[in-house]
């Protein structure tokens, strides 16, 4: 069976995501799209003209500086996954392509000793012996 087969049979099962993978997903489509950063502006801008109804500036700046670091940490460590998914299945395809033209390569490399030398040195450098 090819690489290629088993990636479809892969992908034909299921994604095999489980939920925290599909919200992060979510939340990634969301954050990186230009309405949320207008959500976010609009925040801002009523935190901002809610001074007055704050007892002390001190509360007003640490209710700001409390969310958007909550914020920023929840944000942080979902994006860092979607990336690092992200990053696993690109090296997943790059695998399928390396794989594929060194195949090609060999059905090729029978009367072509640089050749054969050629595919031995692609399947070190990109590793297809060691898949996951």
């Amino acid at each position: 069976m090819t690489v290629e087969n088993e990636a479809r049979k892969s992908r034909q099962r299921g994604d095999g995501r489980n939920r925290f993978e599909r919200f992060v997903e979510v939340v990634n489509s969301v954050v990186s799209r230009a309405p949320f950063f207008y959500v976010i502006i609009g925040v801002l801008l009523l935190w901002a003209f809610s001074f007055p109804f704050w007892s002390s500036s001190t509360k007003w700046e640490l209710a700001v500086h409390t969310g958007s670091s909550v914020l920023s940490l929840l944000l942080l460590v979902l994006l860092q996954n979607a990336g690092r998914r992200s990053e696993e299945a690109s090296h997943e395809k790059l695998n399928v392509i390396a794989s594929a033209l060194s195949d090609l390569m060999e059905s090729r490399a029978r009367d072509d000793e640089d050749l054969t030398e050629s595919v031995r040195i692609l399947r070190e450098a990109v590793g297809l012996e060691e898949r996951h």
